[in-house]
This record gives C-alpha cells, sequence and structure tokens, in this order.
C-alpha cells in the first residue's frame, strides 16, 4: 500500500494536530529577542494548568521524560539516600535503574508485569521505616509496556497515615494531559512528562513540576549536575529565557497544542481518552483475548497491551500491521516481548481513528495465525462508542434546553 497515509498507534509518539504542525513550520526565531518572554512566560503558566497545580514550579528541559527523571533525582536527593520504588514494567525499570546508576539505595519491590503499584505494600514499608531512612516514593503513574495506571492519591494516603515525610515523585509522562492528574490534590513533589505524548508534540522537551517541599530539598542536595541544575532552569519561568539554546519549534507548538487542549476542556479531553480507551477494550474482549493489564482497576486509558494467543507471535502481527497495512503497534518489551502488541490511544485522537487501529488489528492478528472473527472488535467497539455519543449528544440538548 502505498497510497493514502500511515497510521500510528504506538504509545507514544502521538499523531500531532495539523494546527500545532503550522505553528513549528516557521523560520527559525531569536531566541534573545526582547518578546521573547511572550511565548515563554504564559506557556509556564499554562503547563500548572495542565499539572493542576498552582504553587509548582515548571521546568523545561530541552531533551526527553527520562532526563526530566534524572534532574528531579539529581536536584532533590543525595548519594546513598534510600527510595522506596516498585518494578513492574520497562519504564518503571528503567527508573530503578536510573536511581542505583545515580547511587541511591533504592529498596525495590518487584511486582507482576501486569499489576501496577502495590499501595499495601508501600503501606507497610514507611510504616516500619521508624528512623525515616525513606527520603522518596516512586510512582509510575501509568505504565506504558504493560497498560497499567496506578492510583496516586493512594500512594499520598499511606504517606499521610504513616505520617511519613518522604517526597512524593511521579512518571506521568504518558498519563498527564490524557489520564486524570492533581498534582497539589494528591500532594505530589515531583512530577515528570514529555512533549510526545499527551500534550501532541514531537519528542524534545522534558516538563517538570517541582513542588515548595522538593525545591527546599533541592537547598541539600549534593549530586552533582549541570545541564539539569535547577538553579540554571529556574530562569525560563521566571524572565522567559533560557540559559542554553531552547526547541523554540516546539514552544510555538507547545502554545497551539496547549490551546487546543483547553478549547476542548481538560476534563473532556480525559474522558475523551476513557471513552477511546474503553472501545478498545470491548474489541479486545470480543477476540476472546485479554489485556495485560490483569484486573479492571489497572486498566490504562492511554495504551492497551494485548496479550496474543499462545500460538501466536506478536512480533509478527506488529510486523504485519507496518508492512502490509501501514500501521504501526508499539512492541512488546523485555519480559512481555512476542507475547503482546500495543495499541495507543492518546494524544489527537478520536472513535474512528480507533476503528481504523481495531480493523487493521484483526487483520494483522488473522495473518499471524489468530483465530478470531473478522469484524467482531471493530463491532464491539462502534456500538460503545455508538451509544457513548448518543449520551453525550443527550447532554447537550438537556444543557441546551
Amino acid at each position: 500500500m502505498r497510497n493514502g497515509t500511515s497510521h500510528l498507534f504506538v504509545p507514544g509518539p502521538t499523531n500531532i494536530p495539523d494546527a500545532v504542525r503550522r505553528a513549528m513550520n516557521v523560520p527559525m526565531q531569536d531566541m534573545r529577542a526582547p518578546d521573547f518572554p511572550d511565548l515563554v512566560l504564559p506557556l509556564v503558566a499554562d503547563l500548572k494548568r495542565i499539572f493542576r497545580t498552582a504553587d509548582a514550579s515548571i521546568f523545561l528541559f530541552p531533551g526527553s521524560g527520562t532526563g526530566a527523571w534524572e534532574a528531579a533525582i539529581s536536584n532533590t536527593l543525595n548519594r546513598g539516600d534510600r527510595v522506596l520504588m516498585s518494578r513492574f514494567g520497562q519504564f518503571s525499570h528503567l527508573w530503578v535503574d536510573m536511581a542505583q546508576r545515580l547511587g541511591l539505595d533504592v529498596e525495590c519491590i518487584d511486582v507482576a508485569w501486569g499489576e501496577g503499584v502495590p499501595v499495601e505494600e508501600y503501606q507497610r514499608r514507611l510504616s516500619d521505616d521508624k528512623n525515616r531512612l525513606i527520603k522518596a516514593v516512586f510512582v509510575t503513574h501509568n505504565e506504558t509496556a504493560t497498560g497499567v495506571t496506578s492510583d496516586v492519591a493512594a500512594v499520598r494516603a499511606a504517606l499521610d497515615d504513616t505520617g511519613h515525610e518522604a517526597l512524593l515523585f511521579v512518571d506521568g509522562v504518558s498519563s498527564i494531559a490524557s489520564i486524570d492528574f492533581r498534582m497539589d490534590e494528591w500532594g505530589v513533589d515531583l512530577a515528570v512528562t514529555g512533549s510526545q505524548k499527551g500534550l501532541m508534540l514531537p519528542a524534545g522537551l522534558g516538563i517538570l513540576a517541582v513542588s515548595a517541599k522538593a525545591l527546599a530539598a533541592h537547598e541539600y542536595s549534593t549530586i552533582e549536575r549541570c545541564y539539569f541544575s535547577f538553579e540554571d532552569m529556574k530562569a525560563p519561568s521566571v524572565t522567559g529565557y533560557f540559559p542554553y539554546t531552547p526547541p523554540t519549534q516546539l514552544l510555538l507548538g507547545m502554545r497551539v497544542s496547549l490551546d487546543l487542549i483547553f478549547a476542548e476542556g481538560l476534563d473532556r479531553v480525559i474522558a475523551r481518552h476513557h471513552r477511546l480507551a474503553e472501545g478498545v477494550r470491548r474489541a479486545v474482549h470480543a477476540w476472546g483475548l485479554r489485556l495485560c493489564a490483569t484486573e479492571k482497576k489497572w486498566w490504562s486509558d492511554t495504551v492497551s497491551a494485548i496479550v496474543v494467543p499462545d500460538d501466536v507471535d506478536a512480533r509478527q502481527v506488529i510486523a504485519n500491521g507496518y508492512t502490509k497495512y501501514r500501521t504501526s503497534f508499539g512492541a512488546g518489551l523485555s519480559k512481555v516481548a512476542g507475547r503482546v502488541f500495543r495499541i495507543g490511544h492518546l494524544g489527537d485522537l478520536n472513535e474512528v481513528m480507533c476503528l481504523s487501529a481495531l480493523a487493521a488489528a484483526e487483520m494483522s492478528l488473522r495473518d499471524a495465525g489468530a483465530k478470531i472473527e473478522a469484524g467482531s472488535g471493530v463491532a464491539a467497539a462502534q456500538e460503545w462508542y455508538r451509544s457513548e455519543i448518543r449520551l453525550i449528544d443527550q447532554g447537550q440538548k438537556d444543557c441546551a434546553a
């Protein structure tokens, strides 16, 4: 197939709205121009709305979410500090690896892939930490590798119930601006996201929100840093100028992407992601397959990791989609390689786009030997989307009346 468009259904980078692409397609600009802060400072203010915070500081690092992870750790902790983490997918695994390589004493809880943060075990260990050796608790809000979303609010409750003062770190790379996230309400101290997910931009910006408590911890942190130093990166949120060359085109695109999110309404964006995700899940169940996420409470609204039948190689499903149907699905990573393929359903996405992903997935699965009924998943998703749109239409009519 050479005609038409290619279809992207990986869980990041996500599809970029045309308006955002046009905003970035401009000549190079002067990053020291007198009016450059007119672009940067409103972005910082509006990102606080995305994180749902009134008081946190926003740092924009040219880089990725991984860079913002490193900034969060290196600016607030010290070598040898004990931290509580859990590992249940490739990205939570990478976060543990980074913490260890930066010299932290990691108390790691290994959880079955398909489950999420073990809140009860967190609470037990925090309660047992009588000498308050644990300096930080880490939560991967949405584990992209397995399609699992964890309960950040419950972790905050565990900290509060035990009277523990550890910092709360949250990886929100594939959740923020797509799944409900409330930095202030949940008492999050450091929250990380990236430009290429719910913010509907190319990769290239690591975004970090930092609480007043975390900024206070920064005063006592002695881990070496340079590029990721909070001291240097305070400038953009105060002056509007970066200490080094910023990705101006990404900032211009972000202005439009944030405008699109606010025009739709952040709550509606989150509701749309749930609606689209549920359609995908109903298709999976209609195929007679299951999600990698083992229970409904773990189901992610931004990515579904789908377990293939035992006699099917998920890598072949992905290859079929790409080579035959010009459709990209996410691969299974590490422990689930060859066992799952992933449909990303976040960002600039609607019902018909999800239906095209499901149609391509059905063909790719059948070509790989899966015994599923053609059209079954698409039909299940269609009925869900039709029923939900009817409810939305009725609600709008009731509001108008």
